[in-house]
């Protein structure tokens, strides 16, 4: 199974019809690596796998790692030469097809970055440094867009959530009467393994890992009008994707009050070192007063020097290129959604 935007949810449809999911086709990087084994429904990941799926690396899965079926969305995988990636699993019998995120995909986010870079773009006079910084600090707050004048770059999301996706991500099970309930906020904007990392340490502080995600609204007026990229119901489900996280708090408030702890019964509240730039870190531990003058709020240091603003920047350097390949798959995923038919599981 590959791995790409909205691919926690199609982790969890090919869970439900395995007893155990190995997820293949992910990078030998550090970083996918990392991403792709938090997910809660994976069990093991083979890196390195190649794209297509031919004879020798199809009998390799059979029969060296036990795997009784290979899965993929129900959106068209083709190699360069136009033919079917999965024709020979297809062909053995050994294909099962799930229905694929509605409106998320790789394509989706990173069109929406490069929105981002053409609505700030004057007749092309900026620069990449120029864009760069745009991304990297809350400019434009007055800015209007030519959709009724929201200014969140989550303007474009075509995501529909429903009571029973949300249902589906959910661990179902709140902490004991006697758990030790950490808590840590953020934004968690384009989830990446900075993200999980972090998430990660907290999780081992305790017994219960409570997350706050901040609302559209909230991101954007710290972090400027450009975000956050994905919205806010986009941002709580991949959270909620992570193995580490138990519970997330869909619109979390930006200052952690008194009574917000009582009512969550927190015992500690974290953040980690790395942020978006140093004023934004300053902003966050004004809003931990509270716990900090409860003497429950830690930092911990962040195993990973990885922001939101980091991985939008590799896009904005190299925007040409991403907007070169993007029109290729963004005709691809239009001619899906002109001829996709219903398929259960959602």
């Amino acid at each position: 199974m590959g791995w790409g935007g909205g691919g926690s949810e199609q982790q969890h449809g090919s869970r439900i019809l395995t007893t155990c999911l190995i997820v293949v086709g992910a990078s030998v990087a550090l970083g996918i690596i990392i991403m792709v084994s938090a997910v809660k429904w994976v069990d093991e990941v083979i890196p390195d796998a190649p794209y297509a799926i031919t004879e020798e690396f199809m009998k390799k899965l059979f029969n060296e790692c036990d795997i009784d079926y290979i899965i993929h969305g129900d959106d068209p995988c083709l190699l360069p030469d136009g033919t079917d990636a999965y024709a020979l699993a297809k062909k053995a019998g050994r294909y099962k097809q799930i229905k694929r995120t509605e409106g998320v995909s790789s394509t989706d986010i990173v069109g929406r970055m490069l929105l981002c870079v053409r609505d700030r773009s004057i007749s092309g006079n900026q620069t990449h440094a120029s864009l760069q910084r745009q991304f990297s600090h809350g400019h434009s707050h007055s800015q209007k867009f030519e959709d009724g004048g929201s200014n969140s770059g989550t303007r474009v999301s075509h995501f529909l959530p429903t009571s029973r996706r949300i249902v589906q991500f959910s661990n179902g099970k709140g902490p004991g009467p006697q758990a030790r309930i950490v808590y840590i906020d953020g934004a968690f904007d384009l989830f990446h393994a900075g993200h999980v990392e972090i998430l990660r340490l907290a999780r081992g502080l305790g017994d219960f890992l409570l997350v706050g995600i901040h609302t559209d609204q909230t991101v954007s007026a710290h972090r400027g009008a450009h975000r956050p990229i994905m919205n806010l119901h986009e941002r709580s489900l991949s959270v909620l994707a992570c193995r580490y996280v138990d519970e997330v708090i869909i619109g979390a408030p930006w200052e952690v009050s008194k009574d917000m702890i009582t009512t969550f019964n927190i015992s500690l509240v974290v953040h980690g070192t790395v942020a978006e730039d140093n004023d934004y870190q300053m902003e966050k531990c004004s809003s931990y007063a509270v716990p900090t003058d409860m003497g429950i709020y830690r930092l911990l240091e962040s195993p990973l020097d990885i922001t939101t603003t980091t991985i939008i920047k590799r896009i904005v350097s190299n925007h040409e290129a991403y907007q070169k390949r993007n029109e290729k798959k963004a005709e691809s995923e239009r001619r899906y959604y002109e001829g996709r038919t219903y398929v259960s599981g959602d």
